[in-house]
């Protein structure tokens, strides 16, 4: 394996990065974490969560991010009514024929914000849930495939309990990141004052079709990991599991479920995908560290002695990372 030659095309490759940026830079302001996760989900074939409270520009900036790449975009406000075939289709009748016709439902387009996921109930969110890994649907007795690339970014509010179904840890584990967006910085807010969001969505231009981002995946899937990079990520997610193997004694009586094999995959996924947006044809260290929190915050169970004490999944990541050493 040539580096050098990986490392050349991560560069050459990843240009069209920026043009993204600059584009989803006209409506959203300064929320370069969020839309980077979206396009680490998206070059490697996952599924985002986004938890944060209303009006942070969830909705813009899935919707900028379709915009930029030329891809079909498809919102589903989540209500506690929503039926499954509200989702993902349903036959209809056809009195003039006598037959019943296949109607595809908001599931089939490439990008999916599925707004306020927890407020429909476990019914709808394990059908889209479904969907998301088997990528097709089954409507009748006919199974159509879903676009590709096919993206969900669903998002679910912190504050608000009442009238929710909450996601059970096993679907929550389907998602490959969990990004936690806060509020805004006073200038950042300030800007975002000025901005009309609606009439700039508008100047908003494609800068790759989805057909690159098939090829890109490819690529990313071949970007250099050293076997040192892939025990390290090893130690982090099994750090989770076996705390006092790793000197982490005082963690045992936190951790109830460390994370799942399934992180150890996401994490070495999510850090090829970091280092290309980074330019880069091979992981480092940083990228792992960068990505650990989104990959592991949703993975690992807490006893009720963490939460007795306020101690979060995040404490417990960074306690890790602080501890296990670099290569």
């Amino acid at each position: 394996m040539n580096i050098d030659a990986i490392n050349e095309k991560a560069k050459e490759e990843s240009g069209f990065i920026q043009k993204v940026f600059a584009e989803i830079g006209k409506v959203i302001v300064n929320q370069r974490y969020l839309i980077e996760r979206q396009i680490i989900c998206i070059l490697t074939d996952g599924h985002l969560l986004i938890e944060g409270v209303p009006g942070l520009a969830k909705t813009y900036s899935v919707k900028a991010l379709a915009h930029s790449i030329d891809a079909e975009f498809k919102r589903i406000q989540f209500t506690p009514d929503l039926l499954p075939a509200d989702v993902m289709g349903t036959e209809i009748y056809d009195s003039k024929t006598g037959k019943f016709t296949t109607k595809k439902g908001p599931v089939f387009a490439n990008i999916i914000l599925a707004d306020e996921i927890n407020r429909a109930p476990p019914k709808v969110q394990s059908a889209l849930l479904e969907a998301m890994q088997e990528r097709q649907v089954t409507i009748g007795d006919k199974t159509f495939p879903l676009p590709s690339p096919f993206f969900v970014l669903a998002t679910q509010n912190p504050i608000e309990q009442e009238g929710t179904y909450p996601l059970p840890e096993a679907q929550v584990d389907r998602f490959k990141l969990k990004a936690v967006i806060t509020y805004p910085s006073y200038d950042d807010e300030l800007k975002i004052m000025e901005i009309d969001a609606d009439e700039k969505m508008k100047e908003i231009k494609p800068v790759i079709k989805p057909d690159d981002i098939l090829r890109l995946k490819k690529f990313v899937s071949e970007i250099y990991v050293d076997d040192k990079i892939k025990r390290y990520i090893l130690d982090i997610v099994f750090a989770t599991r076996e705390p006092e193997k790793y000197k982490l004694d005082e963690l045992k009586s936190l951790i109830q479920y460390g994370a799942s094999p399934r992180a150890s995959k996401y994490l070495l996924e999510t850090s090829k995908a970091h280092a290309f947006i980074e330019r880069r044809g091979f992981v480092i260290p940083e990228d792992v560290k960068e990505m650990a929190k989104d990959v592991l915050r949703h993975r690992i169970i807490l006893t009720y002695e963490a939460e007795a004490e306020n101690i979060t999944t995040e404490d417990i990541i960074q306690k890790i990372l602080n501890t296990i050493e670099v290569p």
